[in-house]
């Protein structure tokens, strides 16, 4: 009975020490180490190129007759820009790695982390709308695409990719800004939120900020959209044409279940692999969808830092730009392993 009692108290530690010790856990531990080396080395990178641009944010208002020279050098000793440029990293990455913090912003001057912190949030919700937006159009009809191949059906929606992925994306978002002006008030034209955001319900604040998304999604997914369709189309004739496939088949086993269970599992590996990558690169993407769409997130705060010269704040931007880059990829790591559990994560480079 004691022997049992005793089992049933080591029982949590050892569950708790299998957990600290599976696969998983010592590659998402060694994963993270391996980030701090990357982000650390991309800051370095980061800022020798903000370095040795021309100029820097205090030419523009040395241009200003009313700004005088005793304020520039003021600003000049607050912004620390009197220092060489080794001692303004040494300083930015030390207060960074002890405070996480990220510098004063030069144009808003406010620090960089309340910036983010507050732009961060609108970014997330535009490139995670337009994730689940593609996948959910361009995994269906890729599959459609596959199994009717060659069939009008097909030809219809490789038409529709090509020409997805042959437009460029500030024509697109062009394109459904002038559609959003033509079709006002059916669609806002810009912004996050109406003019009576305030005065609305809870529930009516959601449904006004998803109304704003509808346009600036849609632009921000027509080009993903169209890459992908054609890479699942591309993916799942491969796999139709193994041989166990055909057993499958020879076996009388449903279409569904061969297309679905067996053919669509094996498929699906390199497109998982492909979503690391499109969240980092929504970021970039958010570019000109918040630019066209005036939308107050990330994209469009990076884009008037380094218009700017706002260093700390292109320094930052920058910095979450790699850091989605690394978070995207142990995702699809992560997510590889778990839809299939025969690969080992130590084989994952």
């Amino acid at each position: 009975m004691a022997q049992s009692n005793n089992a049933m108290a080591r029982s949590p530690l050892s569950r708790l020490q299998n957990i600290l010790y599976s696969e998983t856990t010592l590659y998402i531990l060694k994963r993270l180490l391996q980030a701090l080396l990357t982000l650390l080395l991309a800051s370095a990178l980061c800022f020798a190129i903000v370095e040795i641009a021309p100029g820097n944010y205090l030419d523009t208002l040395r241009e200003n007759p009313q700004i005088t020279p005793e304020r520039i050098a003021e600003l000049t000793e607050q912004f620390g820009l009197d220092q060489p440029g080794i001692v303004q990293y040494w300083r930015w990455l030390w207060r960074v790695i002890t405070r996480f913090d990220f510098g004063e912003s030069f144009v808003y001057f406010r620090s960089v982390s309340s910036l983010l912190v507050e732009r961060i949030p609108a970014t997330l919700a535009l490139a995670i709308a337009s994730l689940v937006m593609t996948w959910a159009i361009a995994i269906p009809l890729g599959i459609l695409s596959a199994v009717k191949q060659d069939s009008r059906v097909d030809r219809v929606l490789r038409v529709l990719s090509y020409f997805g992925q042959g437009f460029p994306s500030f024509i697109t978002a062009l394109i459904f800004l002038i559609i959003a002006q033509f079709s006002s008030p059916l669609f806002p034209v810009g912004g996050m939120t109406s003019i009576n955001h305030q005065e609305l319900s809870t529930p009516g604040k959601i449904l006004d900020i998803a109304w704003h998304m509808v346009l600036p999604t849609i632009a921000l997914s027509i080009t993903s959209f169209a890459g992908l369709q054609r890479l699942t189309r591309g993916q799942l004739l491969d796999v139709l044409r193994q041989d166990y496939i055909q057993t499958a088949r020879a076996k009388g086993l449903p279409e569904n279940k061969v297309i679905y269970v067996h053919a669509l599992r094996n498929a699906i590996n390199p497109l998982i692999t492909l979503l690391g990558f499109e969240f980092a690169s929504l970021l970039g993407g958010s570019f000109i969808a918040e630019f066209f769409f005036n939308w107050p997130g990330l994209g469009r705060l990076t884009l008037q830092a380094v218009q700017a010269q706002d260093k700390y704040l292109v320094m930052a931007s920058l910095m979450m730009g790699a850091t989605m880059l690394i978070i995207g990829n142990l995702l699809a790591d992560l997510l590889l392993k778990a839809v299939d559990p025969k690969i080992q994560l130590a084989d994952l480079k």
